[in-house]
């Protein structure tokens, strides 16, 4: 059954570009946080097409600490170029490997990185630093290099609560080898 509390839940969450805590959205909306939770809850089964209602096209999860659209992955093909060709801002391939090694590494160190990638990556990590995909996490002990780790916006925009979630490296990797080394 539709409820407004629903709808209201749905227009707060077509427009928001970072994933809601109950928390959040309970105190949004003046309510019970257990009445948001039943509301989610609700919302998701809507989606999902349980109770008889169609499946839709996109899905309520729970990533990064709250909960956010997304397009099923069933149609992540049919609308890949669509986003593609709307984001002006790609990662560049070198951007790319630099991220993957510090979500893999972290906490890393700048030098750390460019000893992996054979390649000096001060630049890079100013942009990812910049776009706020990593962040400073600390300092190394004994030689005071800031370490990297990634956001929470990473994790947002990769649709993934957790780095857990990151496929195993040697899967990627066309010789089955075990990927980094394991100091790390």
């Amino acid at each position: 059954m539709e409820t407004e509390l629903e709808r209201q839940l749905e227009a707060i969450l077509m427009v928001a570009d970072e994933p809601q805590s109950l928390v959040s959205l309970a105190t949004v909306l003046e309510r019970p946080v257990v009445e948001v939770k039943a509301a989610i809850a609700n919302l998701v089964a809507d989606f999902d097409g349980i109770g008889g209602t169609v499946r839709r096209g996109f899905e309520l999860r729970e990533v990064g600490g709250g909960w956010r659209i997304y397009v099923r992955e069933s149609f992540d093909d049919l609308v890949r170029d669509v986003v593609l060709s709307q984001n002006s801002t790609k990662l560049s391939q070198p951007a790319l490997e630099t991220l993957a090694v510090i979500a893999y590494k972290q906490p890393v160190t700048r030098s750390q990185v460019s000893g992996i990638r054979a390649v000096n990556v001060d630049t890079v990590i100013r942009t990812l630093v910049g776009r706020g995909l990593i962040t400073e996490v600390g300092t190394e002990s004994e030689t005071g290099a800031i370490l990297y780790g990634t956001t929470d916006l990473l994790l947002t925009n990769l649709g993934i609560d957790s780095l857990d979630h990151l496929p195993p490296v040697s899967a990627l990797l066309d010789d089955g080898s075990g990927g980094f080394d394991d100091g790390n």
